[in-house]
C-alpha cells in the first residue's frame, strides 16, 4: 500500500497515535481503538449494502464483526490523488483461528450460526443484487471442466501433472454432471431456486468467504472480518465452505463432521431443504474444478509442484469423502422423496 494513503486518515474524526503496515493495509492505533485502512475496489452501491449488513450484525449484539468508519463528510470510502478508493474499518489485533484445534473449529461453527441469525435485510433494501443461482454456477463449472478436458486431450507433449489430471478427468466430470443435474431436477420440481424476493419480507445473506483467514481470535474474544464477498444466498453456503476446508484437513472425518454439524445446530437448526442443499454442495467435486480451472487459466510453461500435490491429495481422499457423504447424509434419500 502507498504510504501516502496515511494522509487520507486526516479525513476522519480520529486521532492517530501510530500506524504500521499490515498485509496490503495500514493498521492504525487511534483514540477510537485499532482501525485498518485498506484499498477498496468495489462499487459505492456495494459498500453501502455491506455497511447496512454490518450495522445489522452490530445491532444483533450476538458477536463482534468489523464496522466501516465514515469520513467527516459521512462517506464510506475516500480517494487519494490517483483516484484509488480506501475504506477504514474497525480491527482487532489477534491471530487466525486454528483449524487444527477442534475446540476452535466448533466455536467457529457456532459463531457462524449466530452470524446467520443477523444476516438479513428487508427485501426492499436498495442495491440488493439478484440472488445467487447454484444452478447457473455449477452449469458454468461444468462447461469450464469440459473446456479444460478438451484442451488436455488436444495437447501434444504433456507434463506428469497434465497426464495425472487427464487420467482422472472423466471420473470427476461425470460426477459433476450427475450431481448438478440431479440437484437441478430436484430443486426445479419444488421451485427451490425460484427466489421470489418480492414475496419475501427479508432476504438472507452469506458472509461469502467464511474461512480461517477471516475469523480472528484476540485476547478478549472472536472478531469476524472481510465481508466484501457477502451475497444473498442460502446461509448453508458459508457452512459448506467451512466444512469443506476443515474436512479436507481431517481426511473427511465423520466424527468431526458430526461434531461440527451438531455445534451449528445447537444455535441454528438446519431445515430439510437446507440439509439437501448442503449435501449437493459437498458432493459436487468443486476442489477438482478449482485445480483444473487454476491450471487452465495460469501460465503452462511451468506448473507448480503444489498443483500435483493438491491433485494427489484430492484423489487419495475421494474414497473417504464418499464414505463421509454416505454416513452423514443417510437421510437425504428420505428427505428428497
Amino acid at each position: 500500500m502507498n504510504d501516502r494513503a496515511v494522509e487520507l486518515l486526516e479525513q476522519y474524526e480520529i486521532e492517530v497515535l501510530r500506524t504500521r503496515k499490515g498485509r496490503g493495509a495500514i493498521i492504525c492505533d487511534t483514540n477510537q481503538g485499532c482501525l485498518i485502512l485498506k484499498e477498496y475496489t468495489g462499487t459505492g452501491e456495494r459498500i453501502e449494502l455491506q455497511n447496512r449488513l454490518l450495522r445489522e450484525i452490530a445491532t444483533g449484539g450476538l458477536l463482534r464483526a468489523e464496522q466501516i468508519i465514515p469520513s467527516r463528510e459521512g462517506a464510506l470510502t475516500v480517494k487519494d490523488n490517483d483516484g484509488i478508493s480506501y475504506v477504514l474499518k474497525t480491527w482487532l489485533d489477534g491471530r487466525e483461528f486454528n483449524l487444527y484445534d477442534k475446540s476452535e473449529c466448533l466455536e467457529a461453527v457456532r459463531l457462524l450460526a449466530k452470524l446467520h441469525g443477523c444476516m438479513k435485510l428487508p427485501s426492499d433494501t436498495p442495491g440488493i443484487p439478484a440472488p445467487f443461482s447454484p444452478r447457473k454456477e455449477y452449469e458454468k463449472h461444468n462447461r469450464e471442466l469440459k473446456r479444460v478436458r478438451r484442451y488436455l486431450q488436444q495437447k501434444g507433449q504433456k507434463t506428469w501433472f497434465e497426464i495425472s489430471l487427464l487420467n482422472t478427468f472423466d471420473y470427476f466430470l461425470e460426477q459433476a454432471i450427475d450431481i448438478s443435474g440431479e440437484w437441478a431436477e430436484y430443486c426445479d420440481s419444488r421451485g427451490y431456486w425460484q427466489q421470489e424476493s418480492d414475496l419475501r419480507e427479508t432476504i438472507s445473506f452469506c458472509h461469502g468467504d467464511y474461512q480461517y483467514h477471516n475469523i480472528i481470535r484476540g485476547s478478549d474474544g472472536w472478531f469476524l472480518i472481510n465481508f466484501e464477498k457477502c451475497l444473498p444466498d442460502n446461509p448453508i453456503r458459508d457452512l459448506y465452505l467451512l466444512l469443506r476446508k476443515l474436512l479436507e484437513k481431517s481426511n473427511w472425518s465423520v466424527a468431526l463432521g458430526n461434531s461440527l454439524m451438531e455445534a451449528y445446530e445447537t444455535v441454528r437448526p438446519i431445515d430439510a431443504m437446507s440439509r439437501i442443499d448442503l449435501y449437493y454442495r459437498l458432493a459436487y467435486p468443486e476442489k477438482f474444478w478449482k485445480i483444473a480451472n487454476f491450471y487452465y487459466n495460469s501460465g503452462k510453461a511451468w506448473i507448480p509442484g503444489k498443483n500435483q500435490e493438491k491433485l494427489e491429495k484430492l484423489i487419495s481422499q475421494e474414497k473417504e469423502k464418499q464414505h463421509f457423504l454416505d454416513e452423514m447424509f443417510r437421510d437425504v434419500a428420505h428427505l428428497r422423496k
